[in-house]
């Protein structure tokens, strides 16, 4: 990802579901005005989920994801329909694609029933129009189009950039904590662990929300951060630091001057934080035997003092002093069935967007799983958790 592209947990996902041969692809393709999608006449050409980061007018950066056909059958059929499922609990606006030779059909109607059932905003686009003597005018979610013939493209895009105005749900990440003109002290460990030449997306993401909301970001790292905090020509508000020196860094920073993390702002962006505040309690009631999930939303390269896989599994065992089991997952690898773990601790979710984070959250609360977040459960270990949600108005903290 260049330094200028639109993370893909930002993007307005817009996902294309229906039977084989529907025309999902070549409406894709006619939508993106590029060709993204294999086409053909055979049906279940797409056999997986195909992704595109670009720019859609009017909307502006968008994930379009092709589905294979929910109708698919045998084996390897009933995988590509999990997948497409998968698929559902990151799409914030979906797109039914049909053909308008007939009416809708049994999958038709069970797709519908699941974008309801996951709340999720949805468009029919009766497609192959062209082969119609009379095409039906659109409605507020149903439009007669012809990837063949181009007609109607626009006015579904329009209809889409609609549904994604109406579906923004957003939670700030830092601007309404702080007052234009304020000093923010970021803390930014560059260890093994730091990617050579850039900062982690939440990184980025906080000193571009600092400097959007006209307040200055001051970078440095923990040895620098007392000689800052001591300097009077500086009126510190707030110290935003990396979960992985909580402790050390608390011990620096004065009790008048508000301390958070990046991954605890990040949760609260995604909204994920309240339940993760409440579900960070479990660690006291961890027994020997126990299994934990540790579950990332990316995929990245493990160093040795890797945060995920090391370091909270260690602070875990150190803190409860319980012989207990660990489980990794991370990318689009969240099980479903989540049983037998006694906690989940998730990342802050930077690479995901909201409603995957919220769709992971929902799976535990259904389960009666307890769930936190990185940032919440050091800051819980620590014993430096009131401190770092208290300016964050977390009800029932």
């Amino acid at each position: 990802m260049s330094l200028n592209e639109t993370p893909s947990g930002e993007r307005v996902h817009i996902s294309f579901f229906g039977c084989r041969n529907a025309g999902k692809s070549s409406l894709v393709n006619a939508v993106t005005n590029q060709e993204l999608s294999v086409v053909s006449d055979v049906r279940g050409t797409t056999t997986d989920p195909v992704r595109k980061a670009m720019e859609l007018l009017p909307i502006g950066p968008v994930l379009i994801i092709d589905t294979p056909g929910f109708d698919d059958e045998g084996s390897l059929g009933e995988l590509r329909i999990i997948k497409t499922k998968q698929i559902l609990n990151k799409t914030d606006i979906a797109v039914l694609v049909t053909d308008a030779a007939f009416p809708l059909n049994d999958t038709d109607n069970e797709l519908i029933a699941l974008f309801k059932e996951k709340e999720i905003p949805y468009i029919i686009a009766h497609n192959k129009s062209d082969l119609l003597d009379n095409i039906p005018n659109a409605s507020d979610n149903e439009i007669w189009t012809s990837a063949l013939k181009k007609d109607n493209i626009d006015d579904l895009k329009e209809m889409i950039g609609r549904l994604s105005k109406s579906d923004k749900k957003e939670n700030p990440l830092v601007s309404d904590l702080i007052k234009p003109g304020s000093f923010v002290v970021l803390v930014i460990p560059i260890d093994k662990s730091a990617p050579k030449g850039r900062l982690i997306l939440p990184q980025q993401q906080v000193i571009r929300d600092i400097l959007d909301h006209g307040s200055i970001a001051v970078c440095l790292q923990e040895p620098e951060l007392a000689n800052v905090l001591n300097n009077p020509d500086l009126k510190i508000d707030l110290v935003i630091t990396d979960s992985q020196i909580f402790g050390s860094v608390s011990k620096i920073v004065p009790e008048r001057i508000h301390l958070t993390s990046f991954s605890i702002l990040m949760a609260r962006y995604k909204g994920l934080l309240n339940t993760a505040v409440k579900g960070v309690k479990a660690i006291e009631s961890i027994k020997d035997g126990d299994c934990i999930l540790i579950s990332e939303g990316c995929t990245h390269h493990r160093q040795c003092e890797d945060i995920g896989t090391v370091k909270i599994p260690k602070w875990l065992k150190e803190s409860t002093g319980k012989d207990i089991k660990i489980e990794t997952s991370s990318g689009q690898g969240f099980p479903e069935d989540l049983s037998k773990y006694a906690l989940i601790i998730h990342c802050g979710g930077c690479m995901l967007n909201q409603r995957e984070v919220l769709y992971r959250m929902k799976c535990a609360e259904d389960q009666n799983i307890p769930i936190t977040n990185y940032g919440t459960a050091i800051a819980y270990m620590k014993g430096i958790l009131e401190r770092s949600v208290a300016m964050l108005e977390i009800p029932g903290k």
